[in-house]
């Protein structure tokens, strides 16, 4: 089969972690005899630099004709200056926004290889693996009224948890997509005994889940989730949730990988169904990491897993993405590190090398 892919490699670390990615999808492509058409662009701090903006007409245009975007990390320091007139993420955000994003995929899945990595006990976090599906464009962040003034009495500020119907029943339907192709349990995370925007959430996530008999629902408090990420993740499989809500947990559930360079991400501008193609944007949770760029440090993995990712829930490729996955497994297992992960009796790796042995794994 043949695809057409938009490749951004962004700043800092980002290229060094796109060139591994795409040797890895290359040897995809040959193991399995697809063909991945690459077209490339700037976003970010580089497209400041040589186009003037964060994100060019031209660039967001060739990310429309292409099947997916797959995306290194954006962000320089030289423009940290918040009264600077562009920054780097302004190009992410519009990204997001005219491809139609709602939909954020963010995986957390504990190696048995690394499972010393962190700071919870073993015995705990063994075994866990789960996703979160998180809403993307609406909720609190978008919601109006959102203002600050002042009253006699002083300061005064107001943000809007603001959702629809509609906005719920897509995001729902990609949780049970998601758990479909999981262990076919789906856990909706919200706030139904204190905030409106939740009951309906709720309500509206009992409606769709007529459409899926054959998947296991349970509704659970934020607060509830939270505690449930620390006490016993390997009850959790796939959870979906509302924007400000996965903002905080996804971030609260990132230490039990062990490392930010092992957490992958997508976003998706459709409901994905196994074997079908959704729109897509792939790219690693952590920065750009520019003091590590230019060095063969950095951890390429989050980068490649969201790759698989892409082949899973974009381009219907389950069984190459499995393929991947596997092979990140295998290198790890045989005690390969960078620096990031690295621990006693583990080989040091750079970006290069870590990126030729999983591709190694694949062609064998």
């Amino acid at each position: 089969m043949e695809f057409k892919l938009a490749v951004l490699p962004g700043d800092g670390i980002g290229p060094e972690i796109i060139e591994e990615t795409v040797k890895i999808l290359g040897a995809i492509g040959e193991k399995y005899g697809h063909g991945f058409s690459l077209n490339y662009g700037l976003v970010g701090g580089i497209a400041i630099e040589e186009e003037g903006t964060a994100l060019s007409a031209d660039t967001l245009k060739m990310c429309k004709r292409n099947d997916d975007v797959l995306l290194g990390a954006v962000g320089d320091p030289k423009y940290d200056d918040p009264k600077a007139p562009v920054h780097p993420e302004d190009g992410l955000l519009a990204l997001r926004k005219e491809l139609g994003l709602f939909a954020n995929l963010r995986p957390v899945t504990v190696y048995p290889s690394l499972i010393d990595n962190t700071n919870f006990k073993p015995d705990v976090i063994k075994g866990a693996d789960f996703i979160f599906v998180r809403e993307l464009t609406g909720g609190l962040y978008f919601g109006k009224p959102k203002r600050q003034w002042k009253t006699s009495r002083g300061r005064r500020a107001v943000d809007s948890m603001a959702y629809s119907e509609q906005e719920i029943e897509r995001i729902v339907r990609v949780g049970f997509e998601i758990a479909r192709m999981r262990r076919k349990k789906l856990i909706s995370v919200d706030k139904a005994n204190v905030l409106q925007s939740s009951r309906l959430w709720r309500q509206v996530t009992i409606e769709v889940a007529k459409d899926y008999p054959d998947i296991e629902l349970e509704h659970m408090l934020v607060d509830a989730c939270a505690m449930r990420i620390i006490q016993n993740p390997r009850y959790l499989d796939t959870l979906v949730t509302e924007n400000t809500f996965g903002d905080i947990l996804t971030d609260e559930a990132s230490m039990l990988g062990g490392s930010l360079g092992m957490l992958a991400s997508a976003s998706l501008a459709g409901v994905p169904k196994d074997g079908s193609r959704t729109l897509g944007m792939y790219e690693p949770s952590h920065g750009s990491a520019p003091r590590r760029a230019g060095q063969d440090l950095a951890n390429p993995i989050a980068t490649i897993i969201s790759m698989a990712m892409m082949l899973r829930y974009s381009l219907g490729l389950t069984e190459e993405a499995k393929k991947v996955e596997d092979a990140v497994s295998k290198v790890l297992e045989e005690g390969y590190r960078t620096y990031d992960i690295m621990g006693e009796g583990n080989i040091k790796v750079g970006t290069r090398k870590m990126g030729d042995l999983i591709a190694e794994k694949i062609g064998s």
